[in-house]
């Protein structure tokens, strides 16, 4: 049997990707190797990275004007090659601050340039995002950035923010294949696969090429989009298996009926476990209701000894990963694409139980 991993990162993958990848392990569709050990400038491994890239740029919409990078050193890497590439030597960027991992950008951002901050949810700990009012928007900003959803804290913009002519960038790290995008809104997305794409190792960059100029000659090399750009990924070895991975999962996505089809299943599983969540007091969630995420779900107990006997029974129930981030404590599920309706049903089951025997 295996275990209902609730992890937000690495998260679960579907089973049908998991067989598949099994199966070319050790010999990738009888050629006799596996995908790690093929060179990447090899012919097979052209049907894999040029596939995988075009998966995704289907299944995501992505047009013309844009191309999809696959990168190395997670998205963290990102909150500094954004700002290196993209706000220019007399710029400003505009950040917003809804969780963690927003101020982390934010904060790097600092060091290239003038990052402003025009809005902050870190007052009320997070518990929403920023309404369009409260954003003091720069028209001649070089980007503005937003993180969509928020693993640690829970809140997920539901729209795109409303910046007119400045281009948008976002971290959509922990939503990305969850739900339709705009892709042509966007000057830059970025997300690291390990969430909701696949294993860690890789990172997706989808990026208008008319901003691929903006960056510095002084850049160097490989922290510049362009080279990577011209050379499809490849300027160096790239994270073969990670990328075949993704491009694995783009494709069990498509045949779930794509991103209109998963964002419905998405809110679908979301409700039912916020209606438990909201059903009495025994359980309670953190966010204000309009900024739930559908992706990360976190939730409290009466006390922190019951917490921490919820997990341990969890752990007995072969549910896992449910304990909450570090920085904020309590109990977070986090509930990718490739987490079941009955995986989230059994754990609203469990709930019951663990409250009809401890509330």
């Amino acid at each position: 049997m295996r275990t209902l991993n609730f992890s937000a990162g690495p998260g679960t993958l579907p089973i049908q990707v998991l067989e598949q990848a099994q199966r070319d392990l050790v010999d990738y569709q009888g050629r006799g190797l596996s995908v790690m050990e093929m060179s990447h400038r090899s012919p097979d491994y052209d049907d894999i990275h040029l596939g995988a890239i075009g998966a995704m740029g289907t299944l995501l919409g992505v047009p013309d004007t844009h191309d999809v990078l696959f990168l190395q050193g997670g998205a963290s890497l990102q909150f500094a090659m954004v700002p290196m590439n993209l706000m220019g030597p007399d710029g400003s960027a505009d950040y917003v601050v809804t969780g963690t991992w927003a101020k982390k950008a934010y904060q790097e951002a600092q060091k290239f340039g003038r990052a402003r901050l025009v809005a902050s949810t870190e007052e009320i700990g997070h518990a929403r995002v920023p309404h369009g009012s409260e954003m003091d928007v720069d028209p001649g900003a070089a980007y503005f950035h937003y993180t969509s959803n928020n693993t640690i804290t829970g809140t997920q913009f539901h729209t795109m923010p409303d910046v007119g002519e400045v281009p948008l960038v976002c971290d959509m790290s922990s939503d990305i294949l969850s739900r339709p995008v705009n892709v042509a809104a966007h000057g830059l997305i970025y997300a690291g696969a390990q969430k909701n794409m696949g294993p860690a190792g890789t990172t997706a960059v989808i990026v208008q090429k008319d901003l691929l100029d903006r960056a510095p000659d002084s850049l160097p090399t490989t922290l510049g989009y362009k080279i990577h750009s011209d050379k499809e990924s490849r300027y160096n070895t790239p994270p073969c298996w990670a990328i075949y991975i993704v491009g694995l999962v783009c494709r069990w996505v498509a045949s779930q009926g794509g991103l209109t089809a998963m964002a419905r299943i998405n809110e679908e599983k979301a409700a039912i476990l916020y209606e438990r969540i909201d059903r009495n007091d025994f359980y309670r969630g953190p966010v204000e209701v309009e900024s739930r995420s559908r992706m990360n779900v976190p939730f409290r107990l009466p006390s922190e000894d019951l917490e921490a006997r919820f997990l341990v029974a969890a752990g007995e129930a072969q549910m896992s990963n449910l304990k909450g981030h570090r920085s904020v404590g309590g109990i977070r599920a986090s509930i990718y694409n490739a987490m079941p309706k009955s995986g989230v049903e059994a754990l609203v089951g469990f709930m019951d139980e663990f409250e009809r025997q401890n509330g």
